[in-house]
């Protein structure tokens, strides 16, 4: 039996916390992932943003009655203690910052959405990434549902020509526009369309949110955000012989414990499921969809 990989987080200000830790400590969940268990996490927190600090003393006091987590002074103090990473910090504009005091350590690293809430800040994590030679994912769960994940196995269907994908787009202010939930809709259509995308163009009201996506080969892709109504996620994929629903609501399957498999399969081999790269270009299609939104023009990435 391969020995159990020692995991370490770092902020505790997010539901993604309770989720992975009962997928990776409790072995009598449903679809409980095996491979590691939490043992050591940082607080953090972010004073300015209360689905920040107001969550983070409830999700700490599960790790430590529940699944015995010892508690770190800071970020270079779990990655001392621990193989592998997931940094689940709530607040993205600190992404860099802790990713910064952890790099020297080389350890793995899973970085929960949003990677960052600013292109530069994306670039100087993949930077660090390269500089210091460790590996390195991030990624909403939605882009794992097993309804996408089975309807873009479906190559019957031929090759892919667009998709439209919607969700909820609450916004919330210390997280611009779409990086709060925006993120989950674009990274299902960037797992079915691929990298490319070179303008979008964002149509907003009260209600809802629209951007449109040229990629470099004339397909268009969509990402619909409703703050009135609808709440579920979901989507259509455009193929060449026909159009396939999404309904990432049909399959019992939680998005977190098929994400959390990829995430331990990058732990244990090194080798990330997705690209910087095209975490990066999600990063930069957010920002640009942000700017249409404010300006009402037409934006390259």
């Amino acid at each position: 039996m391969e020995p159990l990989l020692k995991i370490g987080m770092i902020g505790l200000d997010t539901s993604h916390v309770s989720a992975f830790a009962k997928l990776l400590n409790d072995k009598t969940q449903e679809y409980h992932v095996p491979g590691g268990r939490i043992v050591v996490a940082y607080p953090g927190g972010s004073p300015d943003f209360e689905l920040s600090w107001s969550r983070l003393p409830g999700f700490r006091k599960e790790l430590e009655d529940n699944y015995s987590v010892s508690i770190a002074a800071s970020p270079e103090e779990v990655a001392d203690q621990c193989d592998a990473v997931l940094l689940l910090s709530v607040d993205g504009r600190v992404h860099l910052q802790q990713l910064r005091a952890i790099a020297p350590f080389r350890k793995p690293v899973f970085v929960d959405k949003p990677f960052a809430v600013r292109w530069e800040d994306a670039r100087d994590m993949a930077t660090l990434g390269k500089e210091y030679g460790f590996s390195m994912m991030s990624c909403s769960a939605l882009r794992y549902s097993e309804a996408l994940t089975e309807a873009l196995q479906d190559e019957e269907q031929g090759a892919v020509i667009g998709a439209d994908y919607y969700g909820p787009l609450d916004i919330q202010p210390t997280q611009p526009g779409f990086f709060w939930y925006g993120i989950h809709t674009a990274e299902m259509l960037f797992r079915t369309m691929g990298t490319g995308c070179h303008y979008v163009k964002t149509t907003t009201n009260e209600d809802h949110d629209q951007v449109v996506g040229v990629w470099a080969d004339g397909r268009v892709g969509t990402i619909r955000g409703n703050r009135r109504g609808n709440k579920t996620f979901g989507g259509l994929i455009h193929r060449e012989k026909n159009t396939q629903f999404v309904n990432t609501s049909a399959f019992a399957k939680p998005y977190y414990a098929s994400l959390l498999e990829r995430v331990m399969a990058m732990f244990a081999s090194g080798k990330p499921d997705i690209e910087i790269g095209e975490t990066i270009e999600i990063i930069r299609f957010l920002e640009a969809a942000n700017e249409s939104r404010e300006t009402g023009m037409t934006v390259r990435l």
